[in-house]
């Protein structure tokens, strides 16, 4: 406590909570322990972090608010006000609007991590800003996000795709003779559309890419084209579709149709 009071080294935060948390009911009057060790906590980490960690954390934020009840200005309410899209630009009145949202909180945090990670700070928030004045993707067609987006349907497309390309390496590696029998099942189904088999033969006079596709495997799916990647989808797969809203996992909201169905057993 000797070496924490006179700056000798800087102490563990336990010391120092113990400390201001005696110090706070030995006041007269008493004071608040709690609003105590929150007000000294950032003023601790600020020795080690700077000014930045003087700064409410984003839970203490959630926990405690932005501060300023008492009419003064907080380190916080600055930040709010700076980091905030609204205080530098109008933003487009369909992205203002209430919506249903398209993906969650967690995932969209974790791709600004990645995007932030891949191209930089300035380049993501320089993004943030120009998609909030109101060109994001759908606007072009006058689409009001989240409500009638002329892109959703890729994008549900492509979700199923994903998904369906990730089922197809699952039963690739545990059932190996899958894709000659499913190529079979394809070619004696009668159902099949008529320019989707002739699409069908038109890549299976290509050697070059049936090549690639006869030795598709889960160890060298990255090692061949996308076109052989569509080929084997469409040989397992007859049929992927969407059955469940946005938000559930993958395997409930896709149901798919194989050419040749999954034993039990498997």
């Amino acid at each position: 406590m000797r070496s924490a009071i006179t700056g000798k080294r800087v102490p563990r935060w336990e010391t120092v909570h113990d400390i201001v948390v005696t110090l706070a009911g030995l006041c007269s009057p008493p004071r608040n322990e709690e609003s105590e060790t929150a007000r000294f906590l950032p003023l601790w980490r600020a020795i080690g972090e700077g000014e930045s960690g003087a700064l409410k954390s984003f839970q203490e934020l959630v926990n405690g608010g932005w501060g300023g009840e008492d009419g003064k200005w907080t380190p916080e309410l600055i930040m709010g006000i700076l980091i905030n899209p609204f205080s530098a630009i109008e933003i487009h009145p369909s992205l203002a609007a209430p919506h249903e949202p398209l993906i969650s909180e967690e995932q969209w945090v974790h791709g600004m991590a990645r995007f932030i990670e891949d191209h930089g700070v300035e380049d993501a928030l320089r993004i943030l800003l120009h998609t909030l004045k109101g060109d994001y993707v759908g606007a072009a067609e006058g689409a009001p996000y989240g409500y009638r987006n002329p892109g959703l349907e890729d994008l549900e497309a492509h979700a199923a795709y994903q998904y369906g390309c990730q089922e197809v390496l699952r039963r690739l590696g545990r059932e190996p003779n899958l894709l000659a029998q499913s190529i079979r099942a394809m070619r004696a189904d009668e159902s099949m559309d008529r320019e989707d088999r002739a699409k069908m033969l038109e890549n299976e006079s290509d050697p070059s890419l049936m090549r690639e596709v006869m030795i598709v495997t889960p160890d060298t799916w990255d090692e061949v084209s996308e076109e052989a990647h569509h080929m084997v989808f469409g040989y397992l797969i007859k049929e992927i579709s969407p059955f469940g809203p946005l938000g559930l996992p993958d395997a409930e909201r896709f149901r798919i149709t194989w050419r040749i169905p999954e034993s039990p057993a498997v």
